[in-house]
């Protein structure tokens, strides 16, 4: 069966509960033991088949009670209200890891660790993400609020920057470093602060990340 061609171009950021680095890049266990993350993408650019998918918002919910790869995680996605039925069925199927080749993308890797994925909401979603300044506000009314800024040196108060160069990722090739604070409501509840935060330009497709 051939594979429905999509491609995206987006701006994201992520907020988990380990400590800042997220041990997830380096192959290590999470931070607590387990892992709870929400995920928030402005879409500049992107298709699925003819669909255009150009400025639709989405914000994904995922907790597991160990290691991501160890599975039996829960998901839950909020799609932009604004997009249609072809906007929304297109996005769905690429956040399931649908017309993927395997392996080859966060969403892709993450369906197959999901033991229950919940049935999807459609809302306004309010997004701004600099990703060189490391900032970021999210809101989603009744379910999620995200807040990401630079980390802090705790002597001075200066901004610090650093950040993860994953030549050969599945989801960036390169992410600034920052602190992200969240809370979430719904089917799909936590809070962290000053946690994880990650913020980074991301450009996928059917074949992984697509490299300049």
């Amino acid at each position: 069966m051939q594979m429905i061609d999509w491609a995206i171009q987006a701006t994201e950021f992520v907020n988990c509960n380990c400590a800042y680095g997220c041990p997830c890049q380096f192959n290590a266990l999470p931070t607590h033991g387990d892992c709870h993350a929400i995920a928030a993408y402005e879409i500049g650019k992107g298709h699925y088949g003819d669909v255009k998918l150009d400025g639709l918002k989405v914000v994904g919910i995922f907790s597991w009670p160990g290691a991501i790869h160890e599975g039996n995680g829960k998901a839950f996605l909020i799609i932009d209200e604004k997009a249609n039925e072809a906007q929304r069925a297109g996005l769905l199927s690429i956040l399931s890891g649908e017309n993927t080749e395997p392996g080859t993308t966060i969403w892709n890797v993450f369906a197959a660790t999901f033991s229950e994925v919940l049935p999807p909401a459609f809302k306004p979603i309010e997004i701004s993400i600099d990703v060189e300044g490391r900032t970021a506000k999210v809101s989603v009314d009744g379910f999620a609020e995200m807040r990401g800024e630079p980390i802090r040196n705790p002597v001075t108060g200066a901004e610090h920057r650093a950040r993860i160069d994953l030549p050969n990722g599945f989801e960036y090739t390169l992410a600034e470093m920052g602190s992200g604070s969240s809370k979430t409501r719904g089917p799909i509840a936590f809070e962290v602060n000053d946690t994880y935060g990650q913020f980074a330009h991301i450009h996928l497709n059917n074949r992984g990340v697509v490299r300049a």
